[in-house]
Parts: structure tokens; sequence; C-alpha cells
């Protein structure tokens, strides 16, 4: 007990690390709350194949604190980690490793081959991962670790599937999709949401020349050149009003928006308009392809004008190019109109041969050429770049491309009623995501693409016979009675060449994978192998009490586990979600390892200690879903203003307790006002902790924390240093001592889900035999509203604010404290605050070492109170007697200002009239 050891903040935590894993206290404290009510929490799994940075730090601080919190309030909380450890990201690690491009290289290398060196690096970074989770401080069990490629985790995958099929919410479906060039598949609506950036694209006006219209034009607009080989119709709205022109300096005829002329023309005498007309006075207006390519196309509407409403008026000319292969409503109107689209692309967004001039090159990598021949052929009327947001693809970082794709979709939009309702039993932190962000997505969600054309994955568990009827299978047991295979892998290489006879028709698997967004949303269940084991269990593993992730998680994790816990049991899979921002660099850019535009996480744990940074992301914005530029310099802000405060305070109370052989023994309840303030601010902590962390708000629960160390630290204890100082051992010392000791055990309790390291090492040298071993296995303080002194909370407050000002004003005049002043004189028009102050008298005037204070509630002989005028409200009611109603105004009393302030009016007389001054007639 009240050990001083000269060592750093970061060997402590450390020397306490040691001593948790020594003493097994996680697995204690998971083993002391054996058979308590259980609360359960989700980890969302993160890939191993790349090291952890400050936005896991944060993620991993969020999803630690809620779980030690309930752990002390009693809860069996189980934390087990995941591993994500199929799809892309692991797949291109491989691909560039073995400089494999797309799918030819990778079957020519073998799927086989392709998936154990996949399978080889998925856990690559682990032990580092361990080592850095650890090291922050979070409590997670890492030897139960559940993994997406382990064979009982994919078997629940399957499971999810077939209840998915049976309640008709799967099938397959030709849209179009962002696809993924640089990865050959397509991915969901929502993963195209996950990285926008800002591209400079070609702007691009085309005339597409009317037939039978000699001269005549209609004029397009594209950002995406390399799709007008493959254009198919124009389209127009049907109520906008449209105009034909004639332009004078090109002596030709276009056809656009009226209300778009402007954009296109500075000067109305450019141009004479010919007609005016609705859209759909356009419909069925045949003109000539820009290109010969699908110049013969079967359909009799190809290469016609079509209406639809979705047609906008805020940019381009109103006529909309449709290549119904490359845009979701193109698709839309043409298939409407009977026309199939044509997509000259491979799967690596490749021209194929039916452009021959532009085979094998990539679609965007045409633009610059095709721009050229267009010009050559006098068909580009404006040409110009324009910066916008375009979605990049999550994975690989490159440009997607929207085209067509047959994919296996779930039905989301069937289940969208069931979707919102499970939001509403969610509790969001912050609350605006609810209504919101995460809100409007579901209002908004599209049936869900589940399928990619990919290696390494789970495979989706079809087999179909050549004619399209299709097997689900369901587990293990039924792929292997059918096929009288043993099973020991479901990954393709072990299952793609087993078929199976039924009714005299040969049953193939289909050769997708699943997303490894659905292995992540079916995580509740495949972690525990539901249902083929704990088949009976699923009220206590779902849904989960609380999960924490990112903002984009909204777009990502939190809607795919919403997504199938409402579509299988019409519940949410989570009832609390905190949701933290993203954590950039100090410059305000997104931290890049290859602009080292950040410090290395290890490196400031080394430098200033985990709890410091823990504390630092804690007590920002960015745990309230903002974004936090992350700041070496905060982190040891907080170190220098918190922490070291903090353990100054016990180094203090263990200086002078082994100085006078002082151990803590029973007290009674202290007598002195200051030992009783300390005591109910306490229990204050207690409250206000335990209030913000039962609605999930970290930030609200961080702020009493480090209100309580300046409270304790800057007057507790500099009030209270000369009662340790006394020599003789009077009741007043043994209550200072008593005080300090049970404030500092009382904090340390409230803090350790916060702050782990300095809450266990000063708790270590504060504690009793009989106490538990760690602080993490003490139950969270009691709450006692007997303890609570709000008048006594309130005076402090009160004489707080006088002498911060009263030192303030001898800092001014260059007037030292220890120099005795005669008079103290507080002028104060609250009345509560004036008595506070007064019962207070004796202490104001030691801290501001002077002999007398003095209390005046009107400030009328210290304050000279003055008003202007505000002419323009003022100059309505004066007119010409302005300058008299000025100096009147002018000479109003100090009560009469007064009055004024308090929002009431007052009356003046200029030449014999009643003039009423409001008070938003003066400034």
């Amino acid at each position: 007990m009240f050990h001083i050891l000269q060592e750093s903040f970061s060997e402590r935590e450390k020397r306490i690390l040691a001593f948790w894993d020594k003493q097994a206290i996680f697995e204690q404290s998971l083993r002391q709350r054996e058979g308590s009510p259980s609360y359960t929490f989700y980890d969302g799994p993160p890939f191993a194949t790349g090291l952890p940075h400050y936005g896991h730090l944060l993620a991993g601080t969020l999803k630690d604190v809620i779980p030690r919190y309930k752990t002390m309030k009693g809860y069996f909380v189980a934390r087990r980690f995941g591993w994500d450890c199929h799809g892309l990201p692991v797949e291109n690690e491989i691909e560039k490793g073995k400089n494999l491009a797309g799918a030819p290289s990778i079957e020519a290398f073998g799927i086989a081959n392709f998936n154990e060196e996949c399978r080889s690096i998925v856990l690559r970074y682990t032990e580092q991962w361990k080592e850095t989770v650890a090291r922050m401080g979070r409590w997670v069990d890492f030897d139960n670790a559940y993994k997406t490629m382990d064979l009982s985790f994919m078997e629940s995958v399957w499971w999810v599937f077939g209840q998915l099929w049976d309640k008709g919410l799967v099938y397959q479906g030709f849209k179009v999709m962002p696809f993924s060039a640089k990865l050959g598949t397509p991915l969901s609506n929502f993963e195209a949401n996950l990285n926008y950036q800002d591209v400079d694209d070609p702007s691009l006006t085309v005339k597409f020349a009317c037939k039978g219209e000699e001269n005549t034009y209609f004029l397009v607009w594209t950002t995406t050149p390399w799709t007008l080989p493959s254009n198919l119709a124009l389209i127009v709205h049907p109520k906008h009003v449209y105009v034909k022109i004639y332009d004078k300096e090109t002596k030709q005829k276009y056809i656009l928006l009226r209300s778009r002329l402007q954009a296109y023309y500075s000067e109305e005498e450019a141009y004479d308009i010919l007609e005016t007309f609705k859209g759909e006075d356009l419909d069925g207006m045949a003109y000539e392809p820009l290109f010969a390519y699908f110049a013969d196309h079967a359909s009799d509407r190809a290469f016609h004008v079509l209406v639809d409403e979705f047609v906008g008026e805020e940019d381009g000319t109103g006529v909309v190019h449709a290549a119904p292969a490359f845009g979701e409503m193109d698709f839309f109107v043409c298939r409407r109109e009977g026309i199939e689209p044509v997509c000259p692309v491979d799967q690596n967004c490749r021209f194929t041969k039916e452009v021959p001039e532009y085979e094998g090159l990539f679609v965007k990598d045409a633009d610059k050429d095709l721009l050229r021949r267009l010009k050559k052929e006098n068909k580009v009327f404006k040409h110009t770049q324009v910066r916008h947001r375009y979605p990049f693809c999550y994975r690989s970082d490159t440009p997607l491309i929207y085209k067509t794709v047959t994919t296996w979709f779930v039905a989301v939009e069937k289940i969208k009623d069931k979707l919102l309702e499970a939001n509403a039993q969610i509790t969001w932190m912050p609350s605006h995501i609810k209504e919101g962000r995460f809100g409007k997505w579901l209002e908004n969600a599209r049936d869900w693409a589940i399928s990619r054309n990919r290696y390494w994955g789970t495979p989706i568990p079809l087999w179909r016979n050549e004619e399209d009827e299709y097997v689900v299978i369901r587990s293990i047991r039924d792929l292997a009675e059918r096929t009288g295979k043993e099973i020991k892998d479901l990954h393709r290489h072990f299952i793609d060449e087993l078929t199976f006879e039924e009714e005299g028709k040969t049953f193939k698997r289909v050769p997708e994978v699943f997303d490894c967004w659905f292995e992540s949303g079916s995580m509740p269940y495949a972690q525990h192998h539901y249902p083929f084991e704990n088949g009976g269990e699923l009220d206590k593993l779902f849904p989960a009490d609380f999960i924490a992730e990112g903002l984009d998680q909204t777009r990502g994790w939190f809607y795919t586990l919403v997504v199938l816990g409402a579509a299988l049991f019409d519940k949410p899979a989570f009832t609390h979600a905190v949701v933290n921002g993203i954590v950039l660099a100090e410059d305000g850019q997104k931290m890049s390892k290859r602009l080292k535009n950040y410090p290395d996480p290890m490196e400031v744990i080394e430098k200033y200690g985990a709890d410091a940074i823990r504390l630092y992301l804690l007590h920002s914005p960015v745990v309230q879903a903002d974004d936090l530029k992350f700041s070496e310099r905060g982190v040891e802000g907080v170190l220098r203003q918190c922490l070291i405060p903090l353990w100054n305070s016990y180094f203090f109370l263990a200086t002078y307790a082994t100085i006078y052989g002082w151990k803590p023994i029973d007290e009674k309840l202290p007598q002195a006002d200051i030992d009783r303030w300390i005591l109910s601010l306490s229990h204050k902590l207690i409250y206000e902790v335990e209030e913000a962390l039962e609605a999930y708000d970290l930030m609200k629960a961080i702020v009493p924390l480090v209100a309580f160390v300046e409270e304790l630290t800057n007057w507790y204890i500099r009030r209270s240093r000369s009662r340790f100082w006394a020599e003789e051992d009077t009741q007043d010392r043994q209550e200072a001592f008593a005080t300090l000791y049970g404030a500092l055990m009382t904090f340390v309790k409230v803090a350790a889900p916060f702050a782990p390291f300095l809450s266990e090492a000063i708790y270590q040298e504060l504690r009793l035999e009989k106490d538990p071993v760690s602080v993490h296995l003490c139950d969270y303080p009691l709450y006692d509203v007997t303890l609570r002194l709000e008048v006594l909370e309130y005076d402090m407050q009160e004489v707080q604010k006088v002498v911060s000002m009263g030192h303030s004003l001898r800092k001014e005049h260059k007037i030292k404290v220890r120099q005795p002043l005669a008079l103290a004189n507080v002028v104060l028009a609250d009345a509560k605050a004036l008595e506070a102050l007064k019962r207070q008298k004796a202490l104001i005037a030691e801290e501001l070492n002077v002999k007398e204070v003095a209390f005046f509630e009107d400030e009328t002989a210290f304050v000279a109170l003055k008003i202007l005028p505000n002419y323009r409200t003022l100059g309505k009611k004066a007119g010409k007697r302005m300058n008299q109603v000025k100096q009147e105004v002018e000479k109003l009393s100090a009560q009469q200002i007064k009055r004024l302030q308090g929002g009431h009016p007052v009356t003046i007389t200029v030449e014999g009239e009643t003039i009423v001054i409001d008070p938003e007639d003066i400034q």
C-alpha cells in the first residue's frame, strides 16, 4: 500500500498488463459473473490482412468501455473477437503478390491454388492485432475468436440463405449494378456508397442528328463518352418545355430544354427560337445512331426518342442519352419500351470485339479517342472538363463502372417496412442517426446483390440443372447425403465439382460466392453455429444489447445485420448502437501510409500511454459520429491536464500517509465543509457517469470525470494541504486522509472502464486485503443521495467563480496573491448566489488574501451603466425629434436601464409627448 514507483505512464501500463495476465483478471471478471443476467455484445470482424489503425483504436475503445461498465453493474458480458477472412481484400493481396490480373489468370493459376494462398495470409497480422488490442487495454476473447472461413460459420451462412430462400426473398436478376473493373465483380448499392472521390471527367455535349429533318440535332450531355457506342435511345421529360432553336453562328438547328438555354448561350441574340413544345411531343422521333456498331438493333423502338419523368432539368440539356447496359434508369425505360441492352464490355470492363476499334481497351481509357473521333466528325457541340463526386471500389480504389450483370439478390424492398420497424426499436448514439443517415438509407433501401463472381468466399449453396431448376443445400449433412461424399471444407475448390442426381436430372453448383457482407451480417447466428448448435439458445444470443462501429457501417455492417435480423426473425439484430466518426490526419486529410501524415499508433501509445489516447478519443466529437483531426498534442494535453494531476493526487496522499503511518479505517462522516463537499461531488460523479453510460453517451460520461479531477486537485487538495501537514494527529487530519482516500477510491472505480490502467495502478495502492484483487472485479459504486449536499456544491461553485475573478484582477494589476489587501467588494445582482457567497465569506477572504469581504446587490455604486439608441428601431418612433429622443435616452437612470435589460419598457417625455422605449430600441 502507498508505494511510489518512479516510472513513466507507459511503463506503468506495461506493469499492469503483466499483472492482468498473471492473475487472469479478465477471465476472473467473466467467471465472477457466471449465472448473472447476460448482456450481449457483437464484435464486428476486421480483416487481419492489414494492421490496426487509429480508427480501430477508437472503435476498440468504445467496444471496451461499455462491456467493462456493464460487468461492474453485475452482468455477464462475453466478448468474443472475430475475424473477417473472406472476400476481395484478401483476394486482392494474392492477385498483387502473384501478379494475377482478373478471372482468366486466376483460373489458369488454379482456383484451389488461389484459395489456399488466400487462406495462408488471412491471419497474417493476428499477433500484431492481439498485441495492439491488449496494449490499448481492451479485454476481448481471442482464444475463442470466430472466423468467417470456419466450417461451422460457413454452414450457418448456408442456413441463413436457406431461410431467405424459403421466405421467397432470394431471386436472380439482370440489372445495372456498380461493377469493380479491377476485381471483375459487381458490388452492392451500399458498397458503392462507401468510397466517393472527386474526379475530373469530360463534360461533353454531343449532336444527335434527327432523321427526316435536315440540319437538326438533339443536344445531349454526358460525362461518360465511353457509353456512347452503346447508345440505343434518347429520353426526354414528357411535361417539360423544349425548344427548337436556330444557332446563328453554326447555322444549325438544335433541340433542348428551354430552361437550359442560358447554360449554353450567354446572349439571347445568338439564336432564334423556332418552335416550343412539350417533351411528350417528341415521343417517337427517330434519330441517326452516333456510331454504327448497333445500328441494326432488332427493336423497332431503338434510336427513337422516349419519354420518362426521371429526366431532370438541373444540368445538361434535358435530353438524356440512354445506353441501357450502363445506366439504371436507362435500363428501366428501354426495357419498358422493348429495347434490350447491348453490353460490348467484358468482366474487366474492357471493350469486346463488338466495338473492334477499341477491343481490349479499358472503357474509360477510350474517352479521349472517342472525343477526337466525334470532333473530327463534327458531332461535338461543346466540350469542357467537370469535377464531380464519383464512386470508387472501396476495396481496390479504382473507379466503379455501372453495367448490366446477372446476380443473386435479397429482395430487401419487399421487407422495407420490417426494416423500418426494426430501426424504430434501436437506440442510436448519436440519436440523429436513427431518423437521419440510417433511417433515410432504409427508406430508400434497394434489393441487395449478395453474389460475387469470385473465389475465396462462402459458396452460394445453390445447385442447378439444365432446366434451371434449383436445389438449396442447407447443411453439410444435406450435401454429404445428396453427393455421397465426405465434406471436410465448404470452399469452392472442395465442392464445385460435386454433383448429384434427382429425378434423372444432374444438379451442378452455381459458380458464385457470397458477398462477405452477407457473412458478417450472419455473424449473430454463425459465430455460434446456430441452429446446428445452441439451437434453443437464440433468445440469449440475439439480439445484441450493444454494438459499436464507424459511421460508414450505416451503409455496411449495421445495415446487413438489420436486414437479416428483420428478414429471419422480425427483430432488430441489436438494440443499442454507438456510432463513431472518422479519425483524420491533423491536416484534415485522410490518414495515408503513403503520405505518412500521422504518427505511428504504437509509438504514440509508448510515448503517452493507452489511457491518454483512450480519454483523448472519448473526450472528442468523434464519439458523436463527427470527424476528428487526430493531434498528438491533444493526447499529450490529456496526459498533462488529467492523468498526471490524478496520479499526483495519489502521490500526495501516499507521501503523507507514509510519513504519518496513516492507514484507512472505517471512518464516520467528515465534519469539515471541504470534506463534505468533495464527498458530495464523488456521489454526483457516480450519478452523472452512470446516467450517461446508461444512455450510451460516452462523451457526456467523460465530462464529469475530467471535471472531478480538476476539483480534486486544484481545489480540494490545494485547500486542504495544511490539514495533511499538521504534525498533531487530530481528528481533522484523520478526516482529511480518509476523505481523500475515499474520493480516490470512488474515482478509480468510476473511471475504470475509461482509463483501465491508471485506475488499476492507483487501486492496487489503495486496496485493502478484503477488497477484490482488481478494480475491474469491483462493483460499480452505489449512488447515495443522502450524501449529496447540493446547497454546499452550489456555494462552492459560486465561490470558485468569485475567486477566479479576484485572481484575474490581481494578475491584471500585477498584485501577487501573497500580498494582503484590505477589502474585496463583491457585486452581484443574483440574490441566491449572493447568499451562497455570504455563507462562505471566510473562505473567499482566505482565497483572495483580503482582510474583509463586502457584498453588494446594487452595482450602481461601482458600475456606470450607459446605453446607446438603436437608430434602426427608434428612428421610426422619433422621426425628426431623433436628437431630443437620443438625449433623453442617454439620461436614463441606472434603474431604468436595468429595467430595459430585464426586458421591460420604460417611457420618456419629449416636447410634452410620452414615448415608449422598448428593449430593442437600445444597444
